[in-house]
């Protein structure tokens, strides 16, 4: 199976991006396991890992500082176009976002940005309601005590690679 050529899309700023430096480490049909650096230097995020799962509607990823420290988990809610054809998956970041910081602090952000997106009429309402729904999802696994079956690719892969 050839490896996929991945895509970020933001709905503000407008903007879809090739992650050409994204390297990807592992993929099946449910997700898509990557790693990178970021695109742009940065003060305080350095480098990660990211987990695609291309069934529940979002990604979550691993940030660090550049010492290899853990900066926080940062969960993104999206939406996957898979087109088979070039084998890309465009992924397009629905704007509501989980931090879970290295002390289990759990902070939501950026749902006024679906409101904003809604009334400049670049998402629908059936867009809006879906991020919703998908990020009621992850905050049920989160406060479920389950985030872990979410960290778990990631988390078995940084292993191996600081091993």
């Amino acid at each position: 199976m050839a490896l996929p050529v991945l895509y970020r899309k933001r709905i503000i700023p407008e903007e879809c991006v090739l992650l050409k430096d994204d390297r990807i480490l592992y993929q099946d049909e449910e997700k898509i396991l990557t790693a990178w650096n970021t695109l742009k230097p940065r003060k305080d995020i350095h480098h990660g890992f990211s987990c695609y799962f291309l069934k529940e509607g979002f990604k979550v990823s691993k940030f660090f500082h550049e010492d290899n420290s853990l900066l926080y988990w940062y969960c993104d809610i999206v939406e996957y176009d898979f087109q088979p054809d070039s084998n890309t998956y465009i992924v397009t970041d629905l704007l509501a976002d989980v931090i879970i910081y290295p002390d289990g602090f759990v902070k939501v952000v950026d749902i006024d940005e679906l409101v904003t997106a809604l009334e400049q009429k670049r998402i629908s309402e059936e867009t809006l309601r879906k991020a919703l729904i998908q990020l009621n999802h992850l905050l049920e696994i989160i406060y479920a005590g389950k985030f872990e079956t979410l960290q778990a690719p990631i988390e078995e892969v940084t292993k191996k690679a600081q091993s």
